[in-house]
């Protein structure tokens, strides 16, 4: 891990919405810099539940929420200065976008940290820029299309410059150009200093992009390298997950003696061909 200290941390965190059961309970969950991390887990799992609590969107009932190891307030400059360090992207642009231009919704946070005209400026052109839409900036968000609103949601966030940017199934309902788009564009973003975890349900996605993996089940987190958490047949079932392909595939080339053991799953078909192609050492 990249430093002693998690980036943002839920420790010992319960949570119940009212007069419903308890989603989460005694959980400890840690971010930690520079690390690409996938959420996985069943609908109902508590998946949005966990990225709620870790924005300051929820509160826990018990248990508390730090950042570079230091409790968060939830007064008003209290959580001011988590969405300076979070910020978080839900799964559907329409329930973020509200202002009649791309550029005018993506200065929204910028405005509302008291940046000057000039400094939110700045960063909306950076934030247009990093998700690739800066002609787009005086289009109006209603004649967007859905990819488009994608990304200008997500520019929104990263125009607050956080350190930690969570996002809500990203690429559900993009299609594989779309998709292809919106990784690249999280790759810069990493390259350039942000922390990014992704909530998906696609663990072929998730094998492919993470470092680490995080399961939620019924008995609580499971976290750990994105490989060996996304091989563990009995976890990914208490998940309500499937078999990565790449890890599926893997071993049954182990099983034919056509891969080495220990020989790392492949995580895009790119991979896989030149894992067929090379020939076992020995």
């Amino acid at each position: 891990m990249s430093g002693s200290v998690p980036l943002v941390a839920l420790t010992g965190v319960s949570f119940a919405y009212e007069e419903g059961p308890t989603v989460l309970s005694d959980l400890d969950f840690a971010v930690w810099e520079g690390r690409a991390l996938a959420l996985l887990g069943r609908n109902g799992s508590g998946k949005t539940t966990l990225m709620r609590l870790l924005s300051g969107g929820l509160r826990p009932r018990a248990g508390r929420l730090t950042v570079a190891g230091a409790p968060v307030g939830y007064d008003r400059a209290g959580l001011t200065r988590l969405r300076g360090t979070v910020q978080l992207v839900v799964q559907d642009p329409d329930d973020q976008l509200f202002a009649a231009s791309v550029a005018q919704d993506v200065s929204f946070g910028p405005l509302n940290l008291g940046l000057s005209d000039d400094e939110a400026r700045a960063r909306v052109d950076e934030a247009l820029a990093a998700l690739d839409i800066t002609a787009l900036a005086d289009r109006p968000t209603h004649l967007l299309s859905y990819g488009q609103r994608k990304r200008t949601a997500i520019a929104g966030a990263v125009a607050m410059r956080p350190r930690v940017l969570i996002l809500d199934e990203p690429t559900a309902g993009l299609d594989p150009d779309g998709q292809e788009r919106l990784l690249t564009t999280l790759d810069g973003l990493r390259a350039n200093g942000t922390t990014v975890v992704m909530a998906t349900h696609d663990v072929d996605l998730a094998l492919r992009w993470a470092d680490d993996a995080a399961l939620l089940t019924p008995a609580g987190a499971r976290v750990g390298p994105a490989e060996r958490m996304l091989a563990g047949t009995e976890l990914l079932r208490r998940a309500g997950l499937r078999l990565p392909w790449g890890v599926a595939a893997a071993r049954l080339l182990r099983e034919h003696g056509l891969v080495d053991e220990g020989t790392p799953s492949p995580r895009t078909a790119g991979e896989l061909a030149e894992l067929v192609l090379r020939p076992p050492r020995g």
